[in-house]
């Protein structure tokens, strides 16, 4: 029997790669004969980087930058040969640089948090001569509007008084002028893809502060001064780019980075999507009789394009059963079922959320192995009855 497993990462606890040799270890214990391709995914976020090194032959490439909170933070990006022109591509990815993981509970809030990071990274790729970027923008602790970056790219932006603004969240409230002659004219001649699944604009009820500011710190009175203030900085932008980018789908990802990107040329494009490509992951799909597939917590928000549900959609196109194995699964779960053939949470018990992490490696182990068992048990007895007749 043929297997593709495919998860997400289950976030806190497990990365997608660990996930993925976890259930490979269950399936051969119970299915020694059983051939398995594993191929983590990633949709933009967490793991972005790991992903696609990994099923590209990549390679890593440390260094070390400005952390979400200003400080110097030990980061890496990856390298991967294309296949068309054999020419380097730069995998970068936002929570490795300022995710919101690394910022602890306590320090989150978005007016002291910067993307300088991420334009000091794209530096260092544009110094090796790399011309071809995937940025994954997922998993952010920031809501700077990609001033940071912009700043870090050579962008200038002052207030009123003609000081220069750093590049933090707070200083969205003080750009008054914008000037892009510095941009590092090597931009130009990039190709810019920007993998992200939310397709939010930058302001509004919708856009960036409003959506996702509360999980990084923002209080109900910071959400309105940001969600103002950056609708002032996106027009001081706009007027210098003679462009307006605050409304594309895309525009509100990783606390406004979107925006920033969009702005110095980059394309945004579905992260999953583009994550599958690049793995090729629907060729081996096609090949394979059962896909595995998993996230942290499945509910029918799910199905608003996360990964578990594009995997879901490309073995439905091959006609092949899924399975979904998850942390938890939540609310209006069974609207899963239009998706995946069947779904299951590790969880084995009531657990407090610090347990589950901590037991995660061993319940998706276990959760998997007694699927297996179940599938092995349903070959044996198909074949029995093929037999007898």
């Amino acid at each position: 029997m043929r297997f593709v497993v495919a998860p997400d990462s289950f976030k806190g606890s497990l990365s997608a790669a660990k996930a993925g040799e976890v259930m490979t270890r269950a399936i051969l214990l119970e299915m020694p004969d059983a051939s398995v391709k594993v191929v983590p995914m990633a949709d933009g976020g967490e793991g972005t980087v790991e992903t696609l090194v990994s099923a590209c032959n990549g390679k890593f490439v440390p260094l070390e930058v400005t952390g979400p909170l200003g400080e110097l933070t030990e980061t890496y990006y990856g390298l991967i040969d294309s296949e068309s022109d054999g020419k380097s591509k730069a995998i970068i990815e936002a929570a490795n640089i300022f995710g919101l993981t690394m910022v602890p509970m306590e320090h989150r809030n978005p007016l002291h948090t910067t993307t300088i990071g991420m334009g000091q990274v794209i530096r260092h790729v544009l110094d090796q001569g790399i011309r071809s970027l995937v940025i994954g923008l997922g998993g952010s602790s920031t809501n700077d509007g990609g001033l940071g970056m912009l700043a870090a790219l050579g962008v200038q932006f002052k207030d009123q008084q003609g000081q220069l603004l750093p590049g933090f969240g707070r200083d969205l409230e003080q750009v008054a002028f914008a000037d892009f002659s510095g941009l590092d004219t090597r931009l130009t001649e990039c190709e810019i893809i920007v993998a992200s699944d939310v397709i939010n604009p930058l302001c509004g009820i919708n856009g960036a502060t409003y959506v996702y500011g509360p999980q990084k710190g923002a209080t109900s009175e910071m959400v309105v001064a940001l969600d103002e203030a950056m609708s002032r900085y996106a027009e001081v932008v706009e007027t210098v780019l003679v462009n307006e980018f605050r409304h594309s789908p895309g525009a509100g990802a990783a606390g406004g980075l979107g925006f920033a990107l969009l702005a110095i040329g980059a394309q945004i494009v579905p992260g999953a999507q583009l994550v599958g490509e690049m793995t090729k992951l629907k060729d081996h799909i096609r090949a394979t009789d059962w896909v595995l597939t998993g996230e942290g917590k499945s509910d029918n928000q799910t199905l608003f394009g996360k990964l578990p549900y594009c995997v879901a959609q490309w073995a439905k196109e091959a006609d092949k059963k899924v399975l979904l194995i998850s942390g938890s699964i939540g609310e209006a779960h069974e609207e899963l079922y239009d998706m995946f053939t069947a779904c299951f949470s590790i969880i084995q018990g009531p657990s407090t959320l610090e347990l589950c992490i901590a037991e995660a490696e061993q319940n998706l182990f276990d959760c998997t192995r007694n699927i297996i068992r179940m599938l092995n048990a349903m070959h044996t007895l198909k074949s029995s009855e093929e037999v007898s007749r």
